[in-house]
């Protein structure tokens, strides 16, 4: 398969406000690529637009859960940038909570932004990816896409869900021009645990701890993450592991597909706790 060039072309990012989106869309400007930058919240975009003074770039604010909004935005992207040959999704939001404890309109905020989302802006740009002589879609999983933790059911379902469906449009894709594959990040340092919701039935100091637990775990270097996800877009890759815990969980589930929680529960424990009171 052809290597992609980035350079001189777009690349559209969805996310690109915070976390690992602005992360790609900084390297991303210093090697000379394009940049249609979409998220919803316009003032951390246009903070990120005017870091990246100089580049030739475009912002759009749009949630991804309308799905008319969302065409509206892929239109205005194409009329801006005729050479668009990536588009990288890197927009979500994480929910902790019990099953017990979530409301089903919370998981279906989740399943909306995290998979609805992903769907909808590939769908919309993907007539404008299959008039490049070459183009790629990097979709963004989780390592909670490969193994499902307790406490986060809305965040691994809606994950799991993205991909299949990044598995499926890449099959269905399979002889034309356009490729695609799923990163599956794991504990990369970016916040996001730190930012997202929780049931609200939960008590928020729980959260606040359980978020806390979660983000300790984390190793990885935001900026080493983004050039593995921007190098994975490059070669087209099916499937890239983002993080020492990525590997190695993808092989404890390869190895105990069943089983795995066994291995997992322990040092998860306290990121999953939502019933201990706070002392």
């Amino acid at each position: 398969m052809k290597r992609l060039d980035l350079t001189g072309s777009t690349t559209v990012i969805t996310g690109a406000a915070n976390g690992m989106g602005a992360h790609i869309a900084r390297l991303l400007a210093a090697r000379g690529t394009h940049l249609a930058l979409l998220d919803h919240d316009r003032a951390a975009l246009d903070t990120v637009a005017a870091e990246l003074d100089g580049t030739r770039l475009t912002t759009h604010v749009v949630d991804l859960r309308d799905d008319d909004a969302v065409f509206a935005a892929a239109d205005a992207v194409a009329a801006s940038h005729p050479r668009i040959n990536a588009l990288i999704t890197c927009a979500g939001s994480s929910m902790l909570g019990s099953l017990d404890q979530l409301t089903m309109e919370e998981m279906r905020w989740l399943t909306d932004v995290n998979l609805w989302g992903t769907v909808s802006i590939t769908k919309a740009m993907l007539p404008a990816l299959r008039a490049a002589p070459a183009a790629h879609i990097t979709h963004f999983a989780s390592v909670y896409a490969l193994a499902a933790p307790a406490g986060r059911i809305p965040y691994a379902m809606s994950k799991f869900a993205v991909r299949g469906f990044s598995e499926a449009l890449r099959h269905e894709l399979e002889g034309t021009t356009v490729s695609v594959g799923a990163v599956y990040p794991a504990g990369v340092r970016t916040g996001i645990i730190l930012h997202g919701r929780y049931a609200a039935a939960l008590d928020p100091a729980i959260a606040a701890r359980a978020a806390e637990a979660q983000a300790a775990m984390y190793h990885t270097d935001p900026a080493d993450a983004a050039a593995l996800i921007i190098r994975a877009t490059e070669r087209r890759a099916a499937r890239t592991m983002v993080g020492r815990e990525a590997r190695l969980i993808d092989t404890l589930v390869r190895l105990a597909p069943s089983a795995y929680w066994r291995v997992m529960r322990r040092p998860l424990r306290a990121a999953i706790d939502t019933t201990t009171p706070v002392a």
